[in-house]
């Protein structure tokens, strides 16, 4: 029996509010020309592997990064960012002084989703890419990837806050013999 198929995770590249901190799920942001680099940078870890299928974010900065890449994506609603709902565009420390203490793993997002819901996507995701028939790459935003990450490990939505991951980044999931574990993470191409 062969090895089980890997699952390449990609967090888009810089845009304005990824640099300033603002939560950015259904604004539809492009690249920086910074994020450009940054894509582009990952080419060389990415180049030559290939990949039974593709998915994609539908937000322009995860298709441009998977696109300066050098990989065609078939685009997916499943990889969209946690919709963050009335605190879309605000900074964290913004959203704190009127809810003291909150973090977007464990507070409440008005007019947005729940972990929960976002970990229901997540494992849809994941649901097809083991059933893809080899490995995976799949483009998408931070909070999204993060809980799939501790999805596929078998963690509670609420463990992606264990996971930092910068833009323009590789992360692998695989397995220790049958074991789901995270091979790589966070990896950037500086």
């Amino acid at each position: 029996m062969g090895m089980p198929s890997e699952i390449w995770l990609v967090r888009h590249g810089e845009t304005e509010w990824s640099r300033s901190g603002q939560h950015t799920s259904r604004t539809d942001l492009p690249l920086t020309p910074a994020g450009e680099k940054q894509a582009e940078s990952l080419k060389r870890m990415l180049v030559g592997h290939s990949f039974a299928l593709v998915l994609s974010s539908p937000m322009k900065r995860a298709v441009e990064t998977c696109r300066l890449v050098g990989l065609t994506p078939e685009l997916s609603d499943d990889l969209l960012e946690w919709d963050y709902g009335d605190y879309e565009g605000l900074t964290t420390p913004q959203i704190q002084k009127s809810a003291p203490g909150w973090t977007i793993f464990t507070g409440a997002v008005p007019n947005g989703e729940t972990a929960a819901q976002v970990a229901a996507r997540a494992d849809r995701v994941i649901s097809r890419a083991t059933a893809a028939g080899g490995d995976v790459a799949l483009f998408g935003h931070g909070h999204l990837l993060r809980i799939l990450a501790a999805r596929w490990i078998g963690l509670e939505p609420a463990g992606g806050r264990l996971l930092a991951l910068s833009t323009a980044s590789l992360s692998v999931l695989g397995y220790e013999r049958e074991t789901r574990v995270i091979r790589l993470w966070n990896q950037t191409s500086s």
